[in-house]
């Protein structure tokens, strides 16, 4: 499953991608997760991981986070644990002196029941994405 939602913020794109590069701060934009902590140390550079505690459904899942790509206009988190593997593709352009941020979230179910969940998933999903503009736009415009 995949959504994909593209939205302008004030702050111009080396503030966007210096705050978004950092996954801890997604307990601030993401309104699924409910903590997000740092695993690793060092410079926040491909490879850094993090813990990540997300509310989906009403339930509760852990991931690990891994930075897996990390440009100048484009920051890439893979997570995984046992039942999911989730992807979160940012892309950040100029936009009108702010950036424009391209979010692309996939969440892709581990179980034989895939097929039957996946599409159940998807309004939700589309849902959880809206909102996710709603305080991502809103945190980062307080950046500025």
């Amino acid at each position: 499953m995949k959504v994909t939602r593209s939205f302008p913020v004030n702050p111009p794109p080396e503030v966007v991608r210096a705050y978004l590069i950092d996954f801890a701060h997604a307990e601030q934009w993401d309104p699924g997760t409910r903590s997000c902590e740092r695993i690793d140390s060092g410079p926040v550079q491909v490879g850094a991981r993090w813990h990540n505690v997300s509310q989906f459904l009403g339930r509760s899942a852990e991931l690990t986070y891994t930075l897996i790509r990390a440009d100048s206009d484009r920051l890439v988190f893979a997570g995984v644990n046992d039942a999911s593997t989730s992807r979160d593709d940012l892309r950040i352009t100029p936009d009108a002196g702010g950036s424009r941020i391209t979010y692309s979230a996939t969440i892709t179910l581990r179980s034989r029941f895939r097929v039957v969940l996946e599409p159940l998933m998807k309004l939700p999903m589309r849902r959880i994405a809206d909102h996710t503009v709603e305080r991502m736009a809103t945190t980062l415009n307080g950046l500025s």
